[in-house]
């Protein structure tokens, strides 16, 4: 399963698209996602929007083999981006195709990654993705940045009430301003990174979520007074002043809209345990280019060594398609 845990992220700062090129990369994207990238005026959260998007196309390409142009990428009402059902989308490519065969081979592939999502972030330089096979997984990225009029206190003040009385300790008195704003912002990634794997959007009472640490490893959490120890996080540097956090957690406790769109809700012990302790990737750093070619490759048919592509051209050869 371990090939199911990516870490993507691309520094948007390194990437000055002139207008042809930037129109290229987004008709690569089905025409729905066109609207939610131009409705931006700034071209900087273009970028971003458009960048999001084409890791997640990318990714899903690379880890199942869908081709580019076959997968189906949609929102839950929360906003929470998903692939739409795996076993739709394969038996989709070729409606009369629905043989034992494809089925084996189809289950095969589930048996692999069972409940395959993914998470995105964007905020300052980097656009990020990261996926799992098993688990639930939430992203946040933060870039720690002095509040424009108000001083740090006054900033970090408007949040108090997100945090509990135990994390808003360690933020104010964590010594400097600087210091105290860095703080404040691990912790907010923290609890973004727990709520997005959780797909429930902005209603979940975050000053009910307590996360400790050990100088920020072995980092727990704890909600309503209770370790929850079916969560992992991390909490890492990605590039310059940007910090990234990842959470993984138990499918059965998604939000019900984000519940539908996996395979699988409840694991035994064991099984969940392997999910839950795969080794967390660290961020493969891709530029748009790459994530273009990856398009290109899909499109033109170009070999590779991925079991579903192996299935269609199976098929194919035998008539059977």
């Amino acid at each position: 399963m371990e090939k199911g845990v990516e870490r993507w992220a691309v520094d948007i700062s390194e990437w000055n698209p002139t207008s042809h090129q930037f129109s290229f990369a987004l008709s690569l994207l089905p025409q729905h996602h066109h609207s939610s990238i131009t409705r931006f005026v700034k071209m900087e959260d273009r970028k971003r929007a458009l960048v999001s998007r084409l890791l997640q196309y990318a990714l899903v390409h690379q880890v199942l083999g869908i081709p580019f142009h076959q997968i189906i990428i949609k929102r839950t009402i929360e906003g929470k981006p998903y692939l739409s059902t795996v076993r739709e989308t394969l038996l989709g490519w070729h409606g009369s195709f629905v043989g034992r065969k494809w089925k084996k081979e189809y289950d095969e592939v589930n048996l692999e990654f069972p409940n395959f999502n993914f998470n995105t972030s964007h905020q300052g330089d980097y656009v990020a993705i990261a996926s799992e096979p098993l688990c639930l997984v939430g992203l946040d990225i933060v870039s720690p940045a002095i509040p424009g009029k108000e001083t740090i206190l006054e900033f970090v003040r408007n949040f108090s009430q997100y945090f509990s009385a135990w994390e808003w300790d360690c933020i104010v008195n964590a010594g400097t301003s600087d210091e105290i704003l860095v703080e404040f912002y691990r912790y907010w990634s923290l609890k973004e990174a727990f709520v997005k794997a959780l797909g429930t959007g902005l209603a979940y009472r975050l000053d009910n979520v307590e996360f400790r640490h050990t100088n920020w490893t072995n980092i727990y959490v704890n909600r309503n007074g209770e370790d929850k120890n079916e969560w992992r996080f991390w909490l890492s540097e990605l590039g310059k002043g940007h910090l990234v956090s990842i959470a993984r957690g138990p499918p059965r406790l998604a939000a019900e809209s984000y519940k539908r769109t996996l395979k699988r809700m409840d694991f035994g012990e064991e099984e969940y345990h392997l999910g839950l302790h795969l080794p967390n990737a660290s961020f493969k750093l891709q530029t748009v280019e790459q994530l273009v070619s990856v398009q290109g490759r899909a499109d033109y048919g170009i070999p590779t060594d991925n079991k579903v592509h192996r299935l269609e051209a199976d098929a194919v050869v035998n008539g059977e398609i």
